[in-house]
């Protein structure tokens, strides 16, 4: 009887899966959408941050550190926790590097993210990454959300969070999609250019995502 109870409990907990909803968020760098992530926070939608996962699974996920130390070498892990300055001197200046790094850590990233969806219980849940069409994410969700800021703002923001050069700004942004072209491959666009009201648009589209 209780192995029949926990098949039934499990069935239900795959019906109610596939009902949830999940969303991305998504935008480049000093877009803002850490930002419009926490007012869906406030609204009581649970939000799984994939750059904060991604540093919890370089340390915590023994088969991608091994990988990692294999690819990068023993030196990138110190007292069991990874150097970060010392990978990031090394993947920064070689995009080669930075492109196997990525194909190392997007894959853990991404299971780990469908695990914890599964784990949610609201209408729906969101993943707010920055590369979710670089990495495939998308593929994974049901509706993307992009968040724009005109560039000479997602500038200064980056400079002034990061404590970093326009320079070194600009070199990050070139890494990524284009913005115009990454606005429109999502589904709904929320502007944060410090103009439009930004809960309004995050309200609305809460409203709109829970209906569905």
């Amino acid at each position: 009887m209780t192995a029949l109870k926990s098949e039934i409990a499990d069935l239900k907990s795959q019906i109610h899966f596939k009902a949830m909803i999940k969303v991305g968020i998504t935008g480049g760098i000093g877009s803002g959408k850490s930002t419009v992530a926490k007012v869906f926070e406030v609204l009581g939608i649970p939000v799984y941050y994939a750059d904060d996962a991604a540093k919890r699974l370089m340390n915590d996920d023994k088969e991608l550190k091994q990988k990692i130390q294999l690819q990068f070498g023993e030196a990138v892990y110190k007292d069991g926790q990874l150097d970060r300055k010392f990978l990031a001197d090394i993947v920064f200046n070689d995009p080669g590097k930075l492109q196997l790094l990525n194909a190392l850590v997007h894959p853990a990233t991404l299971q780990d993210a469908e695990k914890w969806m599964h784990q949610q219980s609201t209408p729906y849940a969101i993943k707010e990454a920055a590369l979710i069409f670089e990495s495939g994410a998308h593929e994974e969700l049901d509706y993307v959300i992009g968040v724009y800021a005109p560039a000479p703002l997602r500038i200064q923001r980056a400079m002034q969070r990061d404590k970093i050069s326009r320079e070194e700004v600009m070199a990050r942004m070139n890494k990524q999609i284009d913005e115009t072209i990454k606005m429109r491959l999502c589904d709904f666009v929320i502007t944060n250019d410090e103009q439009e009201l930004l809960i309004p648009q995050v309200t609305a589209l809460h409203q709109k995502l829970s209906a569905k």
